[in-house]
């Protein structure tokens, strides 16, 4: 794998587990990405099996960094967006790092990839306000101020037309009803008209799963801020997960002491 930093980057969604192993100095996947479809009910401990196989897939002993649809706290998670609502108040970095026995850093999955943008790609190098809006099974928001995360914006549940936002203007809302792109981009636009009124980003960023397809609604967004596509698109996530438990000490360069060890199959 070369000389580099190695973390391993899962990314949990609505509809399908990602995991690979990431490079953090250089922001790039050294291994080829696994997908396992979330179960239903995604319950925690549902979640924590696949966990627990993609690491077993990877045959990984190090540390993990991962990404969930919840606002999450310390490890805790204080909601359940397109997961099962029994996670709300589930200690999830205790759970995952039980399960693996591997040191676990958990947090929002639109911050991962936020994070991950914002070092390696479209928000490199950008400061002022930078908004993350990642459109899949739900949407998904990282505010960045001057580089600084401002975690758990959770911007996708604002409520539009009297509706949850993602209930709108997801990809999955433009599946469900058949939309045409044009039709779903007035719904994104309206959306991010109303993030404009709200916060006056000087840059949007769209990723997730439907970024890859930005060719085809990205002109329709007229925005003040400048509309970008995210530029590590679906691997965002894991890549962000990743870089976080670097940056929370679980992955020190060669040489440099662990901050925190591995659990005991005890904790």
């Amino acid at each position: 794998m070369g000389d580099g930093v190695m973390v391993l980057g899962i990314d949990v969604g609505g509809t399908g587990i990602k995991a690979a192993t990431v490079d953090v100095q250089k922001g790039v996947l050294v291994s080829e990405r696994h997908r396992i479809v979330t179960p239903k009910p995604a319950t925690p401990e549902a979640v924590a099996q696949v966990v627990r196989h993609l690491v077993g897939h990877f045959h990984w002993t190090g540390p993990i960094g991962c990404g969930v649809p919840c606002v999450i706290k310390k490890g805790v998670a204080y909601t359940a967006a397109n997961l099962d609502k029994s996670w709300i108040d589930t200690d999830g970095r205790r759970l995952l790092e039980r399960t693996t026995r591997c040191p676990v850093t958990l947090l929002n999955d639109a911050d991962a990839a936020g994070l991950a943008e914002m070092r390696f790609g479209a928000g490199a190098g950008h400061n002022g306000v930078v908004m993350m809006v990642t459109l899949g099974t739900g949407i998904g928001s990282a505010l960045f101020v001057d580089g600084r995360l401002v975690p758990n914006t959770e911007l996708g549940h604002l409520i539009l037309r009297g509706k949850d936002a993602e209930r709108r203007a997801s990809d999955r809302a433009r599946r469900e009803n058949d939309l045409s792109w044009k039709e779903w981009a007035k719904r994104v636009r309206e959306y991010l008209g109303y993030l404009e009124d709200l916060l006056f980003p000087d840059r949007i960023i769209i990723g997730g799963g439907v970024s890859k397809e930005h060719a085809k609604f990205l002109h329709r967004l007229k925005t003040r801020a400048k509309v970008v596509p995210a530029q590590l698109l679906n691997e965002a996530g894991i890549i962000g997960a990743a870089l976080a438990a670097k940056e929370a000490g679980l992955a020190p360069a060669p040489g440099e002491p662990r901050t925190r060890k591995n659990p005991s199959p005890s904790r």
